[in-house]
Parts: structure tokens; C-alpha cells; sequence
């Protein structure tokens, strides 16, 4: 099945659904150094928090940096989750 993002997500989010998919949990300091995702650290760390609203990925603890995917991010990358019938993020995430 082909996945089917929002219409604000960016390919950045699928390399990081699909690294935390492999890895049990990572931070994005982690993921923008190790994995290559030709981000920054700062940017990681704003899509997942992005992502994090939506609850396709979670910080392992409260007001954590570590995060992983979640039943709903693994469902999407499956294919069977359509992100754009999802609660959008705040406004105020998605121009940051």
C-alpha cells in the first residue's frame, strides 16, 4: 500500500519515521549526524516534536529528546494510516 502523508509533512518526517521504525528509539541529535537525514539537529528535533502532536512518534519520557515511533507512525508507514484525516498540528508548530 502507498502511504499517505498530510499536506504538511515533508520527506524529513518519512526518513524519520523510517529510522525509528528500524532503531527502537533515537534522538535527533542522533538521527541528523549517524543516519544522514541532511538536516540539522535543530530541525530534527522540530519534526519530531511536530510529529509527536499528531502521535506518530513519542519522547520515551516526559519532556524528553528521546523519541519513538508509535503503533499509528508504524501504521502509516504500512500504509494503512491516512495522516491527513488526522488532528493537524498547532499553527504556531507548523511555521516554526
Amino acid at each position: 500500500m502507498s502511504r499517505k502523508p498530510a499536506c504538511w509533512m515533508c520527506s524529513l518526517d518519512e526518513r524519520i519515521l523510517e529510522h525509528l521504525s528500524e532503531d527502537s528509539w533515537s534522538t535527533p541529535r542522533h538521527m541528523s549526524q549517524a543516519v544522514k537525514l541532511t538536516a540539522s539537529r535543530g530541525r530534527v528535533e522540530e519534526r519530531c516534536q511536530l510529529l509527536s502532536q499528531v502521535g506518530l512518534v513519542a519522547p520515551i519520557f516526559e519532556d524528553s529528546n528521546m523519541y519513538e515511533i508509535t503503533w499509528e507512525g508504524q501504521e502509516y508507514l504500512d500504509g494503512e494510516l491516512d495522516v491527513e484525516n488526522r488532528p493537524k498540528p498547532s499553527a504556531q508548530t507548523l511555521h516554526s
